[in-house]
């Protein structure tokens, strides 16, 4: 088997609102451009192409700018290594359906986007439990759930837009809970006087589902069931209530995707990738746009790719998109103050939670005075499947454990993709040609 090797100016990592911006304004400015996505088609988790609906408004305009841009878009494939090609640039290894890929560039722009975040508690692990962007994945892709019961607890403004899309099929929206207190909700919504459309469009979101109770201030507790959630118990903190529900979608807002950041070296603090007033990481060559740079949503994340993707171009950065991403990131910072977590939520688990999913590692079965490397040693916690991406930003919140060494495969990958890699290096080594 041999790898498909592709050379370009410019490697796109990531089609989401960053990937999409980036790559369209590099190859606007005349770089050659290529894009890795996991996806069927551009648009990451906020814009994902679905088979049912037709994309329209910013997203069907930033997929036409894309298409039209020239860039060369590699959807259903996935980044598994990246590496330095001896100071040329670099070699990012792929792996689609048909087969490995080696995409050689002169720089990279890593818009990896974010998942979420989930902190355990008794019962989390019960079928009908889901993210609150996964159920939102799960409507985009045609999933019913007319008649059910819905739950909606967590933290952020993504509770909006899924109650209302959960109303629309026709669920029953029990609760909508909101950790953050009241008054923290009540100064962000106060303060978006500044930016009219987004509070006329908060408003619009809440008016659909405005027969539910949208309770700040209250968490989920505990989840009950058998065969699957049947109960819920959230909480004030004074008191307790619990509740039927057929289907729960709890989660605590997102965290950034820095694992291949973190592989090539770049700064990483405070769980956000470091980058200069270019976009540019401590890495030279090596660009981030979008979530990973710190969780601002998609107005920011399109002015961070287009900014990056000029850079990357060798072209001069539109002082127009410095200050705009200057607002953006005020207004990000704002956000992120009115919905920090209360330490209540990173206290939910009990003993014998389950913390690591993929291992059945439980609670007690992690000494607090341990490392994250100790616990990988004694229990595998964080070695299954998804490779410590949800049990990870678990146990930092639990035991204060900061993220372990990145090593590749940065996905899931055949063995035989890395076989090819590895017989490339020999071949070049050698001097064979």
């Amino acid at each position: 088997m041999t790898a498909q090797r592709r050379e370009c100016d410019v490697v796109v990592i990531g089609a989401g609102p960053a990937g999409i911006a980036a790559a369209a304004r590099a190859a606007e400015l005349g770089a050659r451009i290529m894009v890795i996505d996991e996806g069927i088609g551009p648009g990451g988790q906020i814009w994902r192409p679905s088979s049912r609906v037709l994309s329209s408004g910013r997203a069907a305009q930033w997929r036409s700018r894309l298409s039209q841009s020239g860039a060369t878009v590699l959807s259903s494939t996935s980044a598994v290594d990246a590496r330095s090609d001896e100071g040329r640039g670099w070699i990012v290894a792929a792996e689609s359906l048909s087969g490995a890929l080696e995409i050689v560039a002169g720089k990279l722009i890593l818009a990896t986007g974010a998942r979420e975040r989930f902190l355990p508690f008794p019962g989390w692990t019960l079928p009908n439990v889901v993210g609150i962007g996964g159920a939102q994945a799960l409507l985009k892709s045609g999933t019913s759930f007319r008649g059910r019961r819905v739950v909606i607890a967590g933290s952020g403004p993504l509770l909006l837009p899924v109650a209302a899309s959960m109303s629309k099929v026709g669920a029953k929206v029990v609760l909508v809970a909101e950790q953050a207190p009241f008054e923290s909700v009540s100064r962000y919504t106060l303060g978006l006087w500044r930016r009219p459309s987004t509070l006329a469009q908060a408003a619009l979101l809440r008016a659909s589902f405005m027969k539910t109770r949208y309770a700040t201030g209250t968490w989920v507790v505990a989840a009950d069931g058998e065969d699957h959630v049947r109960n819920v118990t959230v909480t004030d903190g004074v008191k307790s209530r619990d509740m039927d529900c057929d289907v729960l979608c709890a989660a605590f807002g997102l965290i950034p995707n820095t694992e291949l950041a973190r592989l090539l070296g770049c700064r990483v603090e405070r769980g956000s990738v470091i980058v200069t007033e270019t976009q540019e990481t401590t890495i030279a060559g090596v660009f981030c746009a979008g979530e990973p740079t710190g969780i601002g949503g998609v107005d920011l994340s399109l002015v961070e790719g287009e900014i990056a993707g000029a850079a990357a171009a060798g072209r001069a950065v539109d002082d127009g998109l410095v200050a705009r991403r200057a607002r953006l990131q005020s207004d990000a910072a704002a956000l992120d103050r009115a919905f920090a977590l209360r330490s209540e939520v990173s206290r939910l688990a009990t003993d014998d939670t389950i913390v690591c999913r993929c291992e059945d590692v439980r609670l007690r079965d992690l000494d607090p005075s341990w490392s994250i490397r100790q616990g990988k040693l004694y229990t595998r916690a964080g070695m299954g499947p998804c490779q410590g991406r949800i049990c990870g930003a678990a146990l930092e919140c639990l035991r204060g454990w900061p993220p372990d060494s990145v090593r590749p495969p940065i996905q899931p990958a055949r063995l035989a993709t890395f076989l090819v890699g590895a017989k490339a290096e020999t071949t070049d080594e050698q001097g064979v040609h």
